[in-house]
């Protein structure tokens, strides 16, 4: 049966790991599993950083081998992000969570609705706005979303891929290089907060990230292949099963 939980968590880490890099929810599939296993809820968070840390590493590196980086403007985010992740995590550390699953469902809802409605815009005649009062605008947001990053985590690649390509002007396939960046960073600082708390099983942990480093690798470098509209299809699908999880489940 240990190998079989081994097998369990690997191929979830994998799924997780793709659809995390490609739009977000796969927080989704690796939480329930890690609690399956016989993990505490809190436990199982945090384990789940664990391996999230080690994905978006991968993706990260992913994105590279291809020359996608959005650096410096990445980092001023991350930054910010990384200390709202232990505000955000310090209170996942406790709470109960149900009340909130039924408030984010509604906002997984808004979301894919103002993906599926809002005006197609050319982003490649459109000069990115990385700087000014737009960076700032997104530094203020991204220190929020590090909060609920450190609380939870599950559909914060959504958010943020709502948020950059509109307000920064970012093609999505750079949108998410600045999101698997930026969540590697906050998740520094949420590991590190579930660590002095005890709320970790490191060798689940890690024998997850052998699932999910794998699959934010292949889904790194397949979405730059691909394009902005297979991230668009992904984003407006795993959007819409996670408000139905989220709500009903």
């Amino acid at each position: 049966m240990e190998y079989l939980d081994y097998a369990i968590l690997i191929l979830a880490g994998f799924g997780a790991g793709f659809i995390n890099t490609l739009a977000g929810g796969g927080t989704l599939l690796t939480l329930p599993t890690l609690i399956f296993l016989g993990l505490p809820p809190a436990v199982a968070n945090g384990t789940n950083r664990v391996a999230i840390l080690i994905q978006t590493f991968f993706a990260i590196r992913g994105f590279k081998s291809k020359q996608v980086s959005t650096y410096p403007f990445s980092l001023y985010l991350g930054i910010a992000a990384f200390f709202g992740s232990f505000i955000g995590a310090r209170i996942a550390v406790d709470i109960k969570g149900e009340l909130f699953n039924k408030i984010l469902a509604i906002i997984m809802v808004a979301v894919v609705v103002l993906i599926a409605i809002q005006p197609k815009l050319n982003l490649k005649e459109l000069q990115e706005r990385l700087h000014g009062k737009y960076l700032w605008a997104s530094v203020i947001a991204f220190f929020f979303l590090g909060i609920y990053g450190g609380f939870i985590n599950a559909g914060i690649g959504f958010l943020m891929l709502l948020w950059l390509p509109y307000v920064n002007r970012m093609s999505l396939l750079r949108s998410n290089a600045t999101k698997v960046f930026v969540v590697c960073l906050y998740t520094i600082s949420a590991v590190i907060m579930f660590a002095y708390h005890d709320k970790i099983n490191w060798f689940y942990g890690l024998v997850l990230a052998i699932g999910n480093a794998s699959g934010a690798w292949i889904g790194s470098r397949w979405s730059v292949k691909k394009g902005d509209g297979i991230i668009k299809t992904f984003v407006i699908i795993m959007v819409g099963v996670m408000a139905v999880k989220l709500w009903f489940f």
